[in-house]
């Protein structure tokens, strides 16, 4: 009884004016005291029916062999977690077949990383030594020779003429 009177001695309209309450705040106010209100409704109404039904052994009888015959439902998730493991051993085997093919071109590069690092200057190269490695070039030069060419294609346009006739 004493919330009744509390909830009636507050003055809703005086607090919404005098502290300067936003809109949205005033209105989750009233949409409380509009809940509150049905909670209240909802409430009388039930405390008002009678409560002879638990009264009635036959109905409570009932209702405790439903609650104690209650199964709850299992599941046999066996098949779903195999296919998790075998999912999780490929993923593992491509796992390791991506780590070895990595570990092959890392070498790779590493080889070709000390190639860079030791190679001799250009300048300090020689015809036979770009014919020993691009033996293409040693054959592309011959071809040359024998159908007469003695220019390369392009050359002029990228260093100009450089003869003095």
């Amino acid at each position: 009884m004493a919330t009744k009177v509390a909830a009636a001695a507050v003055d809703f309209t005086r607090i919404y004016s005098t502290l300067g309450l936003g809109k949205e705040t005033i209105a989750a106010l009233q949409a409380f005291r509009k809940r509150y209100a049905d909670a209240q409704r909802i409430h009388g109404q039930y405390a008002s029916q009678p409560t002879t039904v638990l009264k009635n052994q036959a109905i409570v009888d009932e209702a405790e062999k439903l609650f104690k015959d209650f199964k709850p439902v299992t599941y046999d998730v066996n098949a779903h977690i195999k296919a998790i493991e075998a999912f999780e051993t490929k993923a593992v085997a491509k796992a390791q077949e991506t780590a070895e093919k990595i570990d092959v071109e890392l070498k790779e590069l590493q080889t070709t990383l000390a190639n860079i690092e030791e190679a001799r200057p250009f300048e300090d190269l020689s015809c036979e030594d770009v014919g020993k490695a691009h033996p293409r070039i040693e054959e592309a030069v011959a071809t040359m020779v024998k159908k007469g060419k003695w220019t390369v294609p392009g050359y002029k346009e990228k260093f100009g003429d450089l003869s003095l006739m």
